[in-house]
């Protein structure tokens, strides 16, 4: 499905969300902010099994206050879309940019704002575990959501970093699977042309994003 096909589909399933009540009622949301620098197969996948777990996955693009991105959040936001509209089969996947904010706290409050009668589970990966503590109000953060920990290779999940959130008053379920061995960095760093999906790919090249890379990645 094209981007733009994607974008009408979207406008038609949340009128069907926000116009019949039985459908938001108790409406259980996967939030899952990105920074998309570029969008992985990695977070394919993700978005993927929540997907299959959750009655509406939103997703965004952001940027990361720890983290200096080499490219304009508009292309991070074209490159999700074309990595949620490669996901078969999305009826249930919005790129809900709006909730889109340097804080993930108030990115939750947006959408607590549009989803009145939900409950939402904010998806993160194991590498931010350790990171957690750090974050912008983390204490009213967690009393806001429930946090779903994504497993991801190389970042092993251990009692003491669940105990420290725990204290912080979170709600942890770990998801039973594994991400892929691929991320962002991986792509950024060394070209791993393995992280990407097709159409994703397609697109760095045609905008001429990382060209430091490009002339030694081929599909």
């Amino acid at each position: 499905m094209s981007g733009e096909a994607l974008l009408h589909h979207d406008v038609f399933y949340r009128k069907l969300l926000t116009t019949n009540n039985h459908q938001i009622s108790n409406m259980r949301i996967a939030l899952f902010g990105t920074s998309a620098d570029p969008p992985t197969a990695g977070h394919q996948t993700i978005i993927k099994w929540l997907s299959e777990h959750y009655d509406w996955v939103a997703v965004w693009a952001a940027d990361n206050p720890f983290k200096s991105h080499q490219t304009p959040l508009s292309h991070r936001v074209a490159m999700l879309r074309l990595l949620i509209a490669d996901v078969m089969p999305q009826q249930n996947i919005g790129l809900e940019q709006e909730l889109s904010a340097t804080r993930t706290l108030l990115s939750v409050e947006k959408a607590k704002r549009r989803w009145l009668d939900a409950t939402f589970t904010l998806t993160i990966g194991s590498d931010l575990l350790t990171q957690l503590s750090n974050w912008y109000q983390v204490e009213n953060l967690l009393q806001e959501v429930q946090l779903l920990v994504v497993p991801r290779s190389g970042y092993a999940i251990n009692e003491l970093s669940l105990e420290k959130v725990r204290q912080l008053g979170g709600k942890i379920a770990i998801a039973n699977f594994t991400g892929p061995e691929v991320s962002s960095t991986a792509y950024r760093e060394n070209g791993d042309k393995e992280a990407l999906t097709l159409p994703v790919f397609d697109y760095i090249h045609q905008q001429h994003l990382y060209e430091s890379l490009s002339e030694n990645s081929t599909f």
